[in-house]
């Protein structure tokens, strides 16, 4: 595997995958390693612009409007970001192309064909290489959005909607090899752990 891997952290809201992403962005900086970090929807300038729109909490555009505006900042990601970082930096997600699936196709019902042709019309030979999966109780995943100072509009749905994602998540992780399932309930240090000990496999490892 390459040492400047492509690497994703997925999940619910309230799975803690912004957590660990950002410990092991620390990590990196303090090993001397480039990366950068792309959160979805967002990261190129345009994309933020793309952001703004699709989570603003008065927004109420149709669930198709909603996926096209998502694959939309992520073709400028992929363009003006990934291409030119491919395989010269350690590429961070929090989000990719799985959360299409889950939260498009497994949550809203969207096709499954469509969601899977575009992203890898828009990928073409990128390549993501590891993917953590953070799942976590409905329970506690209610009790972390209390504590969120705003919400945006994917933190407002009812339960039942992030079950069905979480399921997605869980059916797509089955399908795909160099996918690690982090129970987000259990101890954050112990997940921290294993988490970057993963990266150090994936990143130092001689090859």
């Amino acid at each position: 595997m390459s040492k400047k891997p492509i690497i994703v952290f997925e999940g619910i809201e309230g799975s803690g995958k912004t957590y660990h992403i950002n410990n092991v962005v620390r990590f990196l900086k303090k090993k001397k390693i480039k990366f950068i970090k792309i959160r979805e929807p967002g990261g190129d300038k345009n994309s933020e612009k793309i952001r703004n729109l699709i989570l603003n909490s008065k927004s109420k555009l149709h669930p198709f409007t909603d996926l096209l505006l998502y694959l939309a900042a992520r073709n400028e990601n992929i363009e003006n970001n990934i291409k030119k970082n491919y395989k010269k930096k350690v590429i961070l997600f929090d989000r990719f192309i799985d959360s299409s699936i889950a939260y498009q196709h497994y949550g809203m019902g969207l096709n499954l064909k469509i969601i899977k042709s575009i992203n890898n019309f828009l990928l073409g030979k990128i390549k993501i290489n590891y993917t953590f999966l953070h799942i976590v109780s409905i329970k506690n995943m209610k009790s972390r959005l209390k504590i969120r100072k705003k919400l945006n509009k994917y933190d407002k749905f009812n339960t039942s909607f992030y079950s069905k994602v979480q399921k997605g998540f869980i059916e797509v992780s089955k399908k795909k090899s160099r996918y690690l399932i982090i129970d987000s309930n259990k101890d954050i240090e112990t997940n921290k752990k294993l988490i970057l000990n993963k990266i150090q496999e994936l990143i130092l490892k001689k090859k």
